[in-house]
């Protein structure tokens, strides 16, 4: 089973993220509150998928994949935020994120995000 890294600086965001998770299956979860503990967490961890905000304190979702981007070419990395910013998405995009989920999400949206990438 896949193990999945979950950054958000809301702890209730990474619970519902989490509950969902768990509800499909998925046990192996770690979880990060902002994006210098989600580079640390990628790097102990080594998580098959990241689901990362982008409006974090200390750094951001977009600076954190560029970083894990940086030491790990293949990380593969879907960007959440609550804002329909289409600056934001591309930046992610181009930067190498896998797919970009708007907040609030649906569960279906999480769980087929996750079999399109992991398969």
């Amino acid at each position: 089973m896949a193990k999945i890294l979950l950054v958000d600086d809301a702890a209730f965001m990474r619970m519902m993220l989490k509950t969902t998770l768990e509800q499909a299956g998925y046990t192996e979860i770690v979880e990060a509150s902002d994006g210098a503990q989600a580079v640390e967490m990628y790097k102990a961890e080594k998580p098959d998928l990241v689901f990362m905000d982008i409006t974090m304190p200390n750094k951001d979702g977009l600076e954190a994949l560029k970083e894990i981007k940086g030491t790990d070419p293949g990380a593969t990395i879907v960007m959440c935020s609550a804002m329909g910013q289409e600056a934001m998405v591309m930046d992610s995009i181009k930067s190498g994120a896998k797919d970009f989920i708007v907040k609030p999400f649906k569960p279906e949206r999480i769980l087929s995000t996750i079999k399109k990438i992991l398969g």
